[in-house]
């Protein structure tokens, strides 16, 4: 690894960025290396730009440009001293896509069709309490608050603890999972001691209950953390309380489960037809 590289893991370390995000922030520097082919304090502002295009033409995902070029910002501006602004990493416009949303009924039928004990009760703390899978696999046996129905979600998105709540459903399917392996410390740990199960396997398990379930909508784990906030918004619970629990530092980014939750949408009555809204 040259000394750039090992000055940008400093970097990164000094802004207390996550082992994932310092990983991603790498791995997007070292292929814009690659696809330049010279060594990064040669690179040119229309050498980046040619990247992020190239990268944007292969269908990358938003998110994806997007951690490039924080990546590259920490690398150009913090390490070697450049100053680019975005009129040189330039980034795309996000594109207001709503997410999918699975009913309950939908959840249900695809955690019907996991046999493993484990990856249902790992699938269905990610729905019941609203986590990312990261935050699932990250969970400690400790953070199980069964006397107050609570959740601990230790270092999730931005570093920030929180909690959430802990369903009674959820709380069931736990306690018989403890009780055939007996996890000590890491709640869900998988084949390398000290490490948790790897999310992409819950990925595969996920798609494949799906795919046998019938169930064609483009969805993935993550649709199980948009589905708990929907189904809650539709159930009256309030935006500021999903926010918390959510562990959104903007309530703008919760306001997106207005627009998903067509049970409300559907109960408002248009003007023309002179009635009132039941939302």
């Amino acid at each position: 690894m040259s000394n750039y590289y090992e000055q940008m893991k400093f970097e990164m370390e000094l802004r207390g960025y996550s082992q994932h995000t310092k990983k991603h922030y790498l791995s997007h520097v070292r292929l814009l290396e690659s696809y330049i082919s010279k060594p990064l304090d040669q690179v040119s502002p229309e050498e980046i730009k040619l990247f992020l295009h190239h990268r944007i033409k292969q269908g990358i995902s938003y998110s994806n440009i997007d951690i490039a070029c924080n990546a590259f910002k920490v690398m150009f501006n913090s390490v070697l001293n450049r100053n680019w602004s975005d009129d040189v990493i330039v980034r795309p416009r996000r594109q207001k896509k709503l997410p999918y949303v699975l009913s309950r009924s939908e959840i249900l039928s695809i955690i019907e069709r996991i046999p493993n004990v484990k990856h249902k009760a790992i699938l269905l703390t990610a729905y019941s309490s609203g986590l990312r899978i990261s935050e699932v696999l990250n969970l400690a046996v400790s953070d199980i608050d069964s006397k107050n129905m609570l959740i601990r979600v230790r270092c999730g998105k931005g570093g920030k603890d929180r909690f959430t709540v802990l369903g009674q459903e959820n709380l069931h399917i736990l306690r018989h999972y403890w009780k055939l392996y007996k996890p000590k410390d890491l709640l869900f740990p998988g084949l390398i001691p000290g490490k948790p199960v790897v999310a992409r396997n819950i990925q595969k398990v996920f798609q494949t209950a799906k795919d046998k379930a019938g169930i064609s909508k483009p969805v993935s784990v993550h649709s199980l953390r948009h589905s708990f906030a929907t189904h809650l918004l539709e159930n009256n619970t309030d935006l500021r309380t999903i926010q918390v629990l959510l562990g959104h530092a903007n309530i703008r980014t919760t306001c997106i489960y207005l627009h998903l939750s067509t049970k409300r949408i559907s109960s408002i009555k248009s003007p023309l037809d002179g009635g009132e809204s039941h939302a």
